[in-house]
């Protein structure tokens, strides 16, 4: 039988069957869709039933998967609430990284990693998942409730700090004396801060022809589409990473009346194009790899998702919060996101990390992201059941 690849149409049909299929059956098992694109996308993949092994265009989709979740993100964020927690979520965000980042600095010492590699190994694990982290304070029925604003305010604040951390890599990828791009740097996030402050204060940036985009049903998700791409080449033609372009769209268009119109005809492309993204890491897990280096990545997935859950408990602890609230919100920060994933993908694109270390990063961060439904529970039950001991010995 002749091996089907995904150039082809029956390629594309087998993929998106299998990720429907598994997605459905992550959605009975109570867990998220996008853990059953991640198992279609390893089923699919070379090292299981050997269906798609040209990933080029997959790649592509991809990464406009990920520049439209940027994007939406950019639209959805209610830059009032996000400043009226600023102060809380960005300490928040910054002393998660820098205790990250301080562990990994440690550990380069003990395993002799580089100056890049511990950066951004300390990035890897500093960043939590925005979709489950909503996903599962939805299903929980908190969205709405103090633990889920201040979990999502922390997951935003984490999503802005995703393209600084691009930047930084890039620095530190072609040497310590590259002046220009610290002041890239410095002028990318001193443009995202005056742009979040003026349209906080009502300001509003005047799109042209936006008004006769919006008046056409065929015409609105593409004018949506072009802004967020359109802003991406630009970033990056400049420079910039194209991540913090279709960023800035999605903050400019998300604060402009055509917001709601813009956002409902965009969400089925988003959903599209980001079941594409989790397929492709999907297809990036080697079963070799993991099975050959199983007792390193079972060790390193558990130090991680204690390390978080402690960490964060820790950090929001100490930032005012009760042990209660500390260790809810910490809970659904517990895993490595999929911006994790891009960083590292960066690293090994920008020769910081090596092949070895991408398929142990992507191997913890699926394996992660995976079993936090599962982590969320049983942490939860742990968590209820110490308070009820503790209350029965209050009693006794």
């Amino acid at each position: 039988m002749e091996t089907v690849t995904h150039s082809g149409l029956t390629g594309i049909a087998i993929l998106v069957l299998a990720a429907l299929m598994c997605g459905m059956a992550m959605e009975r098992m109570k867990q998220p869709a996008f853990v059953g694109y991640i198992l279609a996308g390893l089923l699919l993949g070379p090292t299981a039933l050997g269906l798609v092994e040209d990933r080029e265009q997959i790649d592509i989709i991809a990464e406009l998967g990920v520049l439209m979740l940027l994007f939406v993100i950019g639209m959805e964020l209610s830059i009032r609430l996000f400043l009226r927690l600023w102060k809380f979520v960005l300490l928040a965000t910054a002393l998660q990284i820098l205790a990250a980042g301080g562990i990994t600095l440690l550990l380069s010492n003990v395993f002799g990693w580089g100056l890049g590699m511990a950066v951004l190994l300390g990035f890897v694990v500093a960043l939590s998942s925005t979709a489950i982290g909503i996903k599962m304070l939805e299903e929980t029925g908190e969205l709405k409730t103090r633990t889920g604003l201040l979990s999502v305010g922390i997951l935003i604040a984490q999503d802005l700090a995703f393209v600084p951390m691009l930047l930084v890599l890039g620095v530190i990828s072609v040497g310590e004396a590259d002046y220009r791009g610290l002041l890239v740097l410095l002028g990318s996030v001193l443009m995202l801060g005056w742009l979040m402050w003026y349209l906080a204060k009502g300001g509003r940036i005047q799109i042209p022809f936006l008004k006769n985009i919006v008046q056409n049903m065929d015409l609105t998700p593409l004018g949506a589409l072009a802004f967020c791409f359109g802003a991406a080449a630009v970033s990056g033609v400049l420079g910039l990473s194209p991540a913090y372009g279709a960023f800035l769209a999605g903050l400019v268009l998300g604060n402009s009346g055509e917001r709601p119109t813009f956002i409902g005809s965009i969400r089925p492309i988003q959903s599209i194009l980001m079941m594409v993204f989790f397929v492709s890491i999907g297809l990036l897990i080697d079963l070799q790899f993991i099975w050959a280096n199983i007792g390193t990545v079972l060790v390193l997935l558990f130090l991680v998702t204690i390390f978080k859950t402690a960490m964060n408990t820790a950090i929001v602890r100490m930032l005012g919060q009760s042990w209660r609230q500390a260790f809810l919100v910490s809970v659904m920060l517990a895993q490595i996101g999929e911006f994790s994933f891009l960083l590292s993908k960066t690293g090994l694109e920008t020769g910081i990390i090596g092949g070895d270390t991408m398929r142990l990063v992507v191997a913890v961060t699926v394996l992660s992201l995976a079993i936090s439904p599962l982590w969320v529970v049983t942490a939860r039950r742990l968590h209820n059941l110490t308070a009820n001991v503790t209350a029965l010995g209050d009693l006794l």
